[in-house]
C-alpha cells in the first residue's frame, strides 16, 4: 500500500485541471503516456530492487553502478526531491484542512484566522500533521505500514464512488463524450509534452516501496510485485478519474477542459459538483485530506531511507545513519527529514522549488534505467528474481523518454533547472570538500608491513604476486620490460585482512605471502635479476596493489590472470577489473595457460589506440624470449580481393611500429567473428599479444570486446595491454566509479 498511497496522492487531486487547461482532452494520453514512460523505469526498479534490497532504493542502485561522486548525486537528488514532496504534501493538507473548514465550519476557520491569520494558521497545521507523521515513521515500519493502508483503502474507496457517479452521469448521456473530447488536440502535440511534464510527480511514488527494501519480507519476491500492482492500480484509476472529468457536462455550458483548466487546483472539486450528490464535493475534500496524508506518510518514510542510507556510506553526518535500539528504525534520518521538510514548508517558496522535484525524479529515474544497463555487466552474479523485458530495449528506451521530458521541462519551467542545478552544485561541493573524504576513512586501508625491504625506489616496473606457480613467469615478462626501460624491478604480495578486523591486525597475516616473496628473491637470483621486493597489508586485494603502484610511482605493471572465471561478463575478476580501471601507469594483463617462456607469438593487427603499446612489447619480448611473430588480420569469410588488400596495408601499418631483427610472418583468417577467428588461430600459438580496445565512457567494459573474448577463449597465453589514461580519464573514472 506504500507505493499506491504515494502515488495517488494530492496530484490527481490539483494537477487534473492544471492538465486539462494546458493539453484540452488530450491530458488523458499525457496521463497514459506518463503511465507508459513510469511503467519503464518500473521494470528496473523491480529488477534491482529484487537484486539489490538495501535501503535508500534508487539511490542504492546507482552507488552500486557508480560508487564515486554520480553516485553521491543520486542520492543528493533523491533525498532533496522526496523531502520536498513531504513539504509540499503537509501544505496540501493544510489547504484542504482549511478548505473542508471553510465549508462545513466556517465560524471556527474564521476564528482562527482571525487570531493568526489564513497563512499563519495553514502553517501550524503544516506543522502539526508533519509532527505527526515524523513520529509515526520513528515508530517502525510495521506501524507506518498499518497507518498507510487503512489511509489508502479509504482514499480508494472515495476515489470509486467519485469513479461510479461519474461514469453514471457519462451513460446517461453518450452523445456528451463526443462532443467533450472533440477537438481532442486543442493545443496540440505540445500541450500534450507539457501535461506530461507538470504531472509527471503524480506517477512518483512506486518507487518509495524499494527504499524500505530491507524492511520488507522476501524482498525479491514482494517488491517487484508491488511495485506493479501500485502502478497499475493507479494507472486504471487515473484514466477513469480524467475521463469522468472531461466527460461529463459542465454547468456552465463550456468545454470540459476548459471548466476544468479554469477552475485548477479545484477542478475535482467543482466536477464533483456537476454529478454528485450535495455529499459529494465533502466526499473529494475528505478525500484530499486523505490524499495528502497517505502519500506524506509515504514519502517521509523514503525520503529518511534515503538520508540513513546515505549515512551509512558517510556521505551524510555517520548519527544519520543511527539505528533506534528498540523500534529498530533510522529515527535520526527521520527526524533530520522531518526538520528539513518542516524548515521548508515554513519558510521557502515550496511551490518553486517543488516543480523541480518533478524534474529531479525525472533525471533519477534515468539514471536507475542506466544502472540496470552497468550492473548487467558490473555484476552479473548478483541472483535476479526478476529481469526487466526486452533487455536492453526497455531501460534504453526508458532513459531517454526520462530526459526527454526532463530537457522539454526547461521550456515551460526554467526555475526549476536551475534549482536543480544549484542544489546539485551544493551537493558536489559538499562532497567534494568533505564528505568524499568522510567515505573514504571508512573504506578498507592499507597498511605498509615493517618487514626488511630493498624496495626504496620509485619509477618502477612493478609485479603484483599472488600465484606462487605464475610468479616466474610474470618475473620473466616483467624483468624484460624494466630492462628496456631501465627500470628497476619491484615484486610485492598483497596480505589480505579479513574486512571485520582493524587494518593493524594485518601484521599477524604477514607471514603468509613471506614465502611468495622469499620465492620471487630466489627465481630473481637464479635468473640473474635485479629485484627488489616488498608486502602490502590491505583489507582488500586491489586496494594493496593500487597501493603499491602508487608507493613505487609505477612506470608499468604486469598482473597475472590464471583463468576465465565463471562470473559472466567480468572475466578477469573483481580484483583484477579494479587495477585496470584504476591503475596510475601503463598496464600489461597476462593470462596465463602454460607457465613457461613463449616461442611462437601471434600479433593481431586492427589497429586501436594501444596497437602502438602492443608493437612496443613485442620489441621487447622477442629478442627476450627469441619468439617467432605471426601478423594477422581477420576479414570476413569470402572476403573480397578489395578487403584482403585493406588487411594487408593495415597489417603493414601496424607492422611499421615493429623494430625486432626477427622475421615477421603475415596471415590473414577468413572467420564470421574477429574475436573467433583470432582465439581459434591461437592453437598453434604460445602467445597472444593485444592492444586494448578504447573503453566506451559510461560502458564498464574493461578492455573492449574483442581482446576479452580472445583473452576468454584462446587456449594460450594472452597478453592484453593498456596504456595509462592520464589524469583527466582518470578522474572521471573515479567520479563514475
Amino acid at each position: 500500500m506504500i507505493g499506491v498511497g504515494a502515488m495517488i496522492g494530492a496530484g490527481i487531486f490539483v494537477l487534473t485541471g492544471i492538465a486539462a487547461g494546458v493539453a484540452g482532452p488530450a491530458s488523458i494520453l499525457a496521463f497514459a503516456l506518463n503511465g507508459g514512460v513510469t511503467l519503464l523505469t518500473a521494470f528496473a526498479y523491480a529488477e534491482l530492487a529484487s537484486a539489490i534490497p538495501e535501503a535508500g532504493g534508487g539511490y542504492a542502485f546507482v552507488k552500486r553502478a557508480f560508487p564515486g561522486a554520480v553516485g553521491f548525486t543520486a542520492g543528493w537528488m533523491l533525498w532533496f526531491a522526496y523531502t520536498v514532496a513531504c513539504s509540499l504534501y503537509a501544505l496540501g493538507f493544510a489547504g484542504y484542512f482549511w478548505e473542508f473548514f471553510l465549508r462545513y465550519t466556517p465560524g471556527v476557520a474564521e476564528m482562527v484566522f482571525g487570531v493568526v491569520g489564513q497563512h499563519g494558521a495553514s502553517l501550524i497545521v503544516t506543522l502539526l500533521v508533519g509532527t505527526l507523521f515524523i513520529r509515526l515513521n520513528a515508530r517502525g515500519a510495521g506501524v507506518t505500514g498499518q497507518a498507510e493502508n487503512v489511509l489508502t483503502v479509504a482514499k480508494l474507496i472515495i476515489l470509486a464512488v467519485f469513479i461510479s457517479y461519474g461514469l453514471r452521469a457519462v451513460g446517461a448521456e453518450p452523445a456528451q463524450v463526443t462532443e467533450a473530447f472533440n477537438p481532442f488536440f486543442a493545443n496540440g502535440m505540445g500541450g500534450v509534452f507539457v501535461a506530461m511534464g507538470l504531472t509527471f510527480i503524480a506517477f512518483e511514488g512506486y518507487d518509495l516501496i524499494a527504499t524500505v527494501a530491507e524492511e520488507i519480507k522476501d524482498p525479491e519476491k514482494n517488491i517487484p510485485k508491488a511495485t506493479f500492482i501500485s502502478l497499475a492500480i493507479t494507472v486504471v484509476m487515473y484514466l477513469l478519474i480524467l475521463f469522468v472529468a472531461l466527460a461529463v457536462r459542465t454547468p456552465d455550458g463550456t468545454p470540459s477542459w476548459q471548466f476544468l483548466g479554469n477552475h485548477g487546483e479545484t477542478a475535482i472539486v467543482r466536477a464533483a459538483e456537476s454529478f454528485m450528490p450535495a455529499f459529494g464535493v465533502a466526499v473529494i475534500v475528505f478525500g484530499g485530506l486523505l490524499s495528502t496524508m497517505s502519500a506524506l506518510n509515504a514519502t517521509i518514510m523514503a525520503s529518511s531511507r534515503v538520508a540513513f542510507s546515505m549515512g551509512r556510506d558517510r556521505w551524510l553526518p555517520r548519527s544519520v545513519a543511527t539505528i533506534h535500539p528498540e523500534r529498530r528504525t533510522p529515527h535520526v534520518a527521520i527526524m533530520l527529514t522531518g526538520v528539513i521538510l518542516l524548515v521548508m514548508a515554513v519558510t521557502l517558496p515550496i511551490e518553486a522549488i517543488g516543480s523541480a522535484a518533478s524534474l529531479i525524479f525525472l533525471l533519477t529515474f534515468a539514471m536507475v534505467n542506466l544502472s540496470v544497463i552497468v550492473l548487467r555487466r558490473k555484476a552479473p552474479e548478483i541472483p535476479r528474481r526478476y529481469k526487466v523485458p526486452f533487455y536492453p530495449f526497455v531501460p534504453i528506451l526508458g532513459i531517454v523518454l526520462n530526459i526527454f521530458l526532463a530537457l522539454y521541462q526547461f521550456t515551460f519551467q526554467p526555475l526549476a533547472w536551475y534549482v536543480t542545478i544549484g542544489w546539485v552544485v551544493t551537493g558536489l561541493l559538499l562532497y567534494y570538500g568533505y564528505f568524499e573524504k568522510q567515505s573514504a576513512a571508512v573504506q578498507p586501508q592499507v597498511l605498509e608491513a615493517p618487514i626488511p625491504s630493498e624496495a626504496a625506489t620509485t619509477d618502477a616496473v612493478v609485479v603484483p604476486l599472488h600465484n606462487p606457480d605464475t610468479a616466474g613467469i610474470l618475473l620473466d615478462y616483467a624483468n624484460a620490460i624494466a630492462r628496456s626501460r631501465q627500470k628497476p624491478l619491484v615484486a610485492f604480495s598483497v596480505v589480505e585482512v579479513p574486512r571485520q578486523l582493524p587494518i593493524h591486525e594485518g601484521l599477524r597475516f604477514v607471514h603468509h605471502r613471506e614465502g611468495l616473496v622469499k620465492a620471487a628473491r630466489e627465481h630473481a637470483n637464479h635468473n640473474d635479476m635485479e629485484l627488489a621486493t616488498d608486502l602490502v597489508v590491505a583489507h582488500r586485494a586491489h586496494d594493496g596493489i593500487l597501493a603499491g603502484a602508487k608507493r613505487y610511482d609505477a612506470d608499468f605493471m604486469v598482473m597475472g590472470w590464471k583463468g576465465y572465471t565463471d562470473t559472466r561478463d567480468r572475466i578477469f575478476g573483481e580484483v583484477a577489473d579494479k587495477v585496470i580501471r584504476h591503475a596510475p601507469c601503463d598496464l600489461a594483463l597476462l593470462k596465463i595457460e602454460k607457465a613457461r617462456r613463449p616461442k611462437r607469438c601471434l600479433f593481431p593487427t586492427a589497429g586501436g589506440p594501444n596497437a602502438s603499446l602492443a608493437a612496443e612489447m613485442l620489441n621487447v619480448l622477442a629478442p627476450a624470449f627469441g619468439m617467432s611473430v605471426t601478423a594477422c588480420y581477420v576479414v570476413p569469410v569470402g572476403a573480397s580481393d578489395v578487403e584482403r588488400r585493406e588487411a594487408d596495408r593495415w597489417m603493414s601499418k601496424t607492422l611499421e611500429r615493429l623494430e625486432v631483427d626477427v622475421e615477421v610472418e603475415r596471415k590473414i583468417i577468413e572467420a564470421t567473428s574477429v574475436a573467433g577467428g583470432i582465439a581459434l588461430e591461437s592453437r598453434d600459438y604460445d602467445l597472444v599479444v593485444l592492444g586494448a580496445a578504447r573503453e566506451p565512457f559510461l560502458s564498464q567494459v574493461m578492455f573492449g570486446e574483442i581482446p576479452e573474448k580472445v583473452a576468454r577463449f584462446s587456449p594460450a597465453d594472452v597478453l592484453v595491454v593498456k596504456r595509462y589514461d592520464g589524469h583527466v580519464r582518470t578522474l572521471l573514472k573515479r567520479a563514475l566509479g
